[in-house]
């Protein structure tokens, strides 16, 4: 079983940055490809970025390339989402997922873990 907690959400001003963590439990943390995603109120849960098992390849929506990096340490079994730039339109819950197959996958099928999301907030 893996378990996922995410941490680093919070409220901040329209320009600012925040670090997003993922604590994965369990086994074989370096095999599962990582991602993640948000969901706003009302909203489709979307994805946001995802990095394969090795941190080599990571993939980005297009709304936030250039402006969020992802990264994982496979010896402290953590991924990362670094969001610079944010804009308001980037408020809502932020989930993370542990996918074995997932490769660097956009839709939410591919994954089979999944956090309970961190909010984050950005106001204008």
């Amino acid at each position: 079983q893996v378990q996922l907690v995410e941490s680093g959400g919070g409220l901040v001003q329209a320009g600012g940055s925040l670090r997003l963590s993922c604590a994965v439990s369990g086994r074989s943390f370096s095999s599962y490809a990582m991602g993640w995603f948000r969901q706003a109120p009302g909203k489709e849960r979307e994805f946001v970025a995802a990095i394969n098992w090795s941190g080599i390849r990571t993939n980005y929506a297009d709304s936030v390339k250039g402006r969020f990096t992802i990264s994982r340490n496979n010896a402290k079994n953590t991924v990362n989402l670094q969001m610079n730039s944010l804009k308001p339109e980037d408020t809502a819950l932020y989930f993370c997922a542990a996918g074995r197959y997932a490769a660097i996958a956009v839709v939410t099928t591919s994954y089979d873990y999944w956090g309970q999301g961190t909010q984050v907030t950005v106001s204008s």
